[in-house]
């Protein structure tokens, strides 16, 4: 199937943009592509002797990056996950040189419209849920194989499930499943009770998307890299979509900013130097962007600046 096209309307562009204080001549780095909002308002901020690279696990990501890049000479995509940030910038010689890096997490609005990609419970189509279409199992054949115990923990640590006994135990007895209606009419069965205003599988189907992609641990990869990266006075721009990555991206932070916490009962730890400091606080969309584009209503955007050393 031909991915649809359409336009692709980015979250919190304006305040992204003023996270980064984008200098005309930075090395910047965009760690989601997507469909290019952000980069090509990057771009649009760039002088002749800026650089923008982008990173995207997802091929057709890539593809569109790829056009951009052919009208523009400053701007480079590679086919890579942002778990790979220090070795793709030590690669271009950038280590330490990192003007800015902006990650938007998450499934995309492209990637949830295309039915082939199967992360849609509203939608009919292969139980696929990868990223990278080019690498690692299915969504189908995760589920095909993961013991129940381990389901119960994805499902209650990455989609804060309530039902995740309920459901596991259901998906176990009704594999193999091979479409995302096939699951999500499991999931709905399984479920006693809705939440207001959400299907009984928005939440399973975060948990599982999230462990066929690794999207926590290769966040927790990234955020690391980025201290390797960024130049002093570099920023640091995330926007989460959900709570697990939020924690993530806050805890992260206030570690680098202040230190690990240390139990009271235990001899104090002198803590290594500060390496960032945050930028304000945690923003939120503006009602008129919520109001124009639904994917922004649950959006955190964090900034913070790496400090020399």
């Amino acid at each position: 199937m031909t991915e649809p096209q359409h336009a692709h309307t980015p979250v919190m562009l304006a305040e992204s943009l003023a996270g980064l204080a984008i200098r005309p001549d930075g090395f910047y780095v965009d760690c989601t592509f997507g469909r290019g909002g952000h980069a090509r308002a990057i771009l649009d901020r760039l002088g002749p002797e800026g650089r923008l690279l982008a990173l995207d696990k997802d091929p057709h990501a890539v593809a569109a990056g790829e056009a951009l890049s052919r009208d523009d000479a400053r701007f480079t995509i590679e086919h890579a996950s942002y778990a790979e940030l220090r070795s793709r910038l030590e690669s271009h010689g950038a280590l330490g040189r990192v003007a800015g890096v902006l990650m938007d997490l998450g499934v995309s609005s492209p990637q949830l419209d295309d039915t082939d990609r199967g992360f849609s419970f509203l939608r009919e189509g292969p139980l696929d849920m990868r990223m990278d279409i080019t690498r690692g199992p299915t969504a189908a054949e995760w589920l095909a194989t993961i013991g129940e115990r381990e389901l119960v923990r994805v499902l209650r640590e990455y989609g804060e499930e309530r039902y995740a006994g309920r459901i596991a135990r259901a998906i176990v007895a009704a594999r193999p499943l091979a479409t995302t209606r096939e699951l999500a009419e499991v999931i709905e069965k399984a479920a006693p009770s809705r939440e207001k205003n959400k299907h009984p599988a928005t939440r399973a189907f975060q948990a599982i998307r999230i462990a066929v992609n690794r999207e926590l641990d290769d966040l927790d990869a990234a955020l690391a890299q980025t201290l390797d990266v960024l130049q002093p006075g570099g920023r640091l721009v995330v926007i989460a979509f959900h709570s697990l990555e939020d924690r993530i991206v806050k805890r992260f932070i206030r570690e680098q900013e202040r230190g690990k916490p240390q139990p009271s009962h235990l001899p104090w730890v002198d803590q290594p130097p500060s390496r960032l400091k945050r930028i304000g606080k945690a923003q939120l969309p503006g009602r008129e962007e919520t109001e124009i584009n639904v994917r922004a209503r649950s959006a955190v955007l964090r900034v913070a600046e790496r400090v020399a050393e």
